[in-house]
C-alpha cells in the first residue's frame, strides 16, 4: 500500500493519528448504517414482491370482467360507458426520512362528482354487471398501484444509497485507512532512526570531549 506523500515530523504524525481515528470511527459509522439500510432494503423488497404480485392478480381479474365485458357489449358501447369519469383524482406527494433517504409518500385526493354514491360513470340500462365489476375492481385497486409505486421508487431509491455508502466503506476499509496506517509506521520508524542516529552522533562527541581529559 502507497502511503502519503508526507514530511516525517512529530507534528504530521499527531495530525495523521487524529485522522486514523477519525476515518475508523466514520468507517463504523457508514458500516452500521450500510448494515441497517439492508435490513430495512430487503424487508421492503419483500413486501414489493408481496404488493406486485397481489397488484397484478387483481389487475387481471379486472382485465377478465373487461373483457367479459366487450363480448356482451359493442366496443362503441363500451367505450361510451367510461368516456367520462365519474370522479377526478389528484395525486399529494410528499416525502419522509429513511436512514438519509428522503423517499416519496404518495396520497390520493379524490373528488367526486355531484353523485357521491356512485362510481360509476354511465347508467345501468345499456351497460353488463361484468363492467360494473371491471369498475369496481379498479376502483378498488387503485390505492394499491399507488402505493405499489412509491415501495418501487423507495427500492431504487435505497438501493442506490446503499451502493453509495458501500463504496465510501471500501475506500475507508481498503484505502484511506491502510494509507495512514502505512504512513504512520514510516513517520514512526523515520523518527525513530533519527533518535538513533542522534543518540550515536552525541556519544560520539561526548567521546572526542572525554579523550583529551583521559590522555
Amino acid at each position: 500500500m502507497a502511503r502519503l506523500n508526507v514530511n516525517p515530523t512529530r507534528m504530521e504524525l499527531t495530525n495523521l493519528k487524529k485522522r486514523l481515528v477519525t476515518a475508523i470511527r466514520g468507517h463504523k459509522l457508514l458500516k452500521d448504517k450500510q448494515d441497517e439500510l439492508m435490513r430495512r432494503f430487503i424487508d421492503l423488497v419483500k413486501y414489493n414482491d408481496k404488493l406486485r404480485r397481489d397488484v397484478e392478480k387483481e389487475l387481471g381479474a379486472s382485465l377478465k370482467e373487461f373483457l367479459m365485458a366487450r363480448a356482451v357489449m359493442s366496443s362503441e358501447m363500451l367505450e361510451e360507458a367510461v368516456m367520462y369519469p365519474k370522479e377526478r383524482i389528484g395525486l399529494e406527494v410528499s416525502s419522509k426520512n429513511i436512514m438519509s433517504v428522503r423517499v416519496p409518500v404518495m396520497n390520493f385526493k379524490r373528488q367526486m362528482g355531484e353523485d357521491q354514491g356512485s362510481i360509476y360513470p354511465y347508467g345501468f340500462a345499456s351497460t353488463s354487471g361484468e363492467l360494473d365489476s371491471a369498475i369496481d375492481k379498479l376502483y378498488g385497486i387503485l390505492p394499491k398501484l399507488l402505493e405499489l409505486a412509491e415501495v418501487e421508487k423507495s427500492c431504487q431509491l435505497m438501493a442506490d444509497e446503499i451502493e453509495k455508502t458501500r463504496r465510501r466503506v471500501n475506500a475507508l476499509e481498503y484505502a484511506t485507512i491502510p494509507q495512514l496506517e502505512e504512513t504512520i509506521r514510516y513517520i514512526k520508524m523515520k523518527l525513530d532512526e533519527d533518535e538513533r542516529s542522534n543518540i550515536i552522533r552525541l556519544m560520539k562527541v561526548k567521546s572526542m570531549v572525554l579523550e583529551p581529559q583521559n590522555n
